[in-house]
């Protein structure tokens, strides 16, 4: 299965609740933490709804 490589480049303080609650919900919580995840269309999901804190650094096939 593909996976995607995402980076934490946003701090969480003074963000509503909602936004650092999908960035714990991707694994995410320090600045400049990467995590693989799996492409599907929820991960896809929660990345563009905080494009201002993560960005996707590789994809994989």
């Amino acid at each position: 299965m593909a996976t995607i490589v995402v980076k934490q480049i946003g701090s969480p303080i003074r963000r509503p609740a909602v936004q650092r609650a999908t960035l714990i919900g991707l694994g995410l919580n320090k600045m400049h933490k990467t995590r693989e995840l799996q492409d599907t269309p929820s991960i896809r999901g929660m990345v563009a709804t905080i494009p201002h804190l993560v960005e996707i650094i590789e994809e994989r096939a």
